[in-house]
């Protein structure tokens, strides 16, 4: 059983669910509509009440939480903590609340994520489609084959900056209501030509604007009661004959939900005009049901993240033996040093560690280090690609650049381990490790106070392998450099 948390820019939504023969049974949803994009300032820091709210609201999912037996939990955030400037402040607070990690995620994850749940839902493998989200701070749109995504992006508009900016005071005008199509169109005219090369057999929307926008639709037959133009643009006619958000009382949508509407409404009929859609199917799927799809695959050792790695090592031209070669000495060096955390980052890192050599020989550690970090990674967080570009930018040369890091003892022990599969990859010596042995001992195992490295070689290895010495001395320096003795002992 998994468990679904979706940190979105109006609301917080949770899914618990179960998969069983093929599909994800929800056996529980929870929803709180904190409207957390509200609580922006004109500076993009969230205010205090807004935090405050955030915390209790997660409180209250981790009470939920607690109900159950769960194999994986996997809360994720969007844009407003995207954007927001004050938001690694708030992140712990969140994370203390929930009990669990809570990764920010991109745009075009994001996106990602949403597709899953909508190709999970709809069982047309083959069918070539477009799948449209509206949120409250950004809109993504996928082209995609079955599951195979071909194009996915997202745009930085969604409804709580269109409602703010054009219907913040609730009235709605032509003028209003025709600025803010016309400033959503622009946001997607760029993309537009690379979608309809793309081309679909049928067009979706996964979020629950869309949903709301279908639901007043097909209950009060407007227009021909299905989510085409002419129904969006009769819709605005009856929005505009009302001019105000308040007085909109139809069937199909919450009273506080109308002004998330009217701004989501606006961007539908912006992308559906740039994109050249004439009708969506509104679907009851997206990045929950993507997320607890995603969490499935990786209980089945299906991650999507080994597909990303290895997509990025083809785009960069690594040698796949070499990266293979290095992973291998560099986990096996890892176990050496009983550390308290999983080894997949320091693999994934060994297999990213030449990206760089594309761009520099000399400097390969530092570009590589900046495209690991920086490269669209599906299935990563920027937490874990951070993470990823440190160990890569310090796989060789000194140790003060990433110092900060070092301080977290398992990061130390991947960095030492990768360090050392490099040095013995450099000299030649990777086939000759039999009986090598490798401490790093700590007073504390929850610092790097007083710390020691110690390395014993295999009898005979420097004088077969005559360029490891000179690795190992400059190693003996890097980590003294540090405060950290490195004593090296040939058997």
């Amino acid at each position: 059983m998994f468990a679904a948390v979706d940190l979105g820019s109006n609301s917080f939504r949770l899914h618990i669910g179960e998969p069983a023969g093929g599909r994800m049974h929800i056996v529980r949803t929870a929803r709180d509509p904190i409207r957390l994009a509200a609580g922006l300032d004109k500076d993009n820091m969230l205010t205090e009440a807004a935090m405050r709210s955030a915390v209790r609201s997660l409180e209250g999912f981790r009470a939920i939480l607690d109900e159950y037996t769960l194999d994986a939990v996997r809360v994720v955030a969007t844009n407003t903590l995207r954007v927001a400037r004050n938001a690694e402040l708030l992140l712990p607070q969140l994370e203390h609340a929930i009990g669990y990690s809570v990764e920010v995620i991109s745009g075009e994850e994001e996106g990602r994520l949403i597709y899953m749940g909508v190709a999970r839902a709809i069982d047309k493998p083959d069918e070539r489609r477009l799948v449209v989200d509206i949120g409250g701070g950004s809109t993504e749109v996928i082209a995609a084959i079955g599951p195979d995504i071909n194009l996915v992006e997202s745009f930085g508009i969604g409804t709580h900056p269109q409602t703010a900016a054009f219907f913040a005071d609730g009235r709605i005008t032509p003028q209003r209501f025709d600025a803010a199509v016309t400033e959503a169109r622009a946001r997607f005219e760029d993309a537009a030509g690379l979608y309809q090369a793309q081309g679909w057999d049928a067009a979706y929307g996964s979020s629950g604007t869309m949903r709301a926008i279908n639901e007043v639709i097909s209950k009060n037959s407007i227009g021909d009661g299905r989510m085409s133009q002419a129904s969006l643009h009769a819709l605005r006619d009856i929005l505009l004959e009302l001019g105000h958000v308040d007085a909109f009382n139809m069937p199909g949508i919450k009273k506080e939900r109308v002004p998330v509407m009217v701004g989501g409404l606006t961007v539908l009929i912006g992308v559906m005009q740039e994109l050249g859609i004439q009708q969506l199917t509104a679907i009851n799927a997206g990045l929950r049901l993507g997320v607890l799809s995603d969490l499935e695959l990786r209980a089945n050792r299906r991650d999507r993240r080994d597909a990303a790695i290895r997509a990025c090592m083809r785009r960069f031209g690594v040698d796949s033996q070499r990266a293979l070669r290095t992973a291998s000495i560099a986990s096996t060096l890892y176990e050496k040093l009983n550390p308290s955390d999983a080894q997949h980052y320091l693999c994934w890192s060994a297999m990213l560690h030449e990206v760089g050599l594309q761009i520099s020989m000399t400097g390969s550690h530092k570009h590589g280090a900046y495209i690991v970090e920086h490269a669209d990674l599906p299935g990563f967080t920027t937490r874990e690609q951070r993470l990823m570009s440190c160990l890569v930018l310090g796989q060789k040369g000194n140790l003060r650049k990433i110092r900060d890091a070092l301080a977290d003892p398992d990061v130390a022990k991947a960095v030492l381990a990768l360090r050392m599969a490099v040095v013995f990859m450099h000299a030649r010596a990777d086939e000759d490790l039999l009986g090598l042995g490798l401490r790093m001992q700590t007073r504390l195992r929850t610092r790097l106070d007083s710390a020691r490295i110690e390395l014993d070689l295999p009898a005979g290895l420097l004088a077969k392998h005559p360029t490891l010495g000179p690795w190992l001395q400059k190693e003996e320096g890097a980590w003294g450099e540090i405060g950290i003795p490195f004593q090296a002992r040939a058997g």
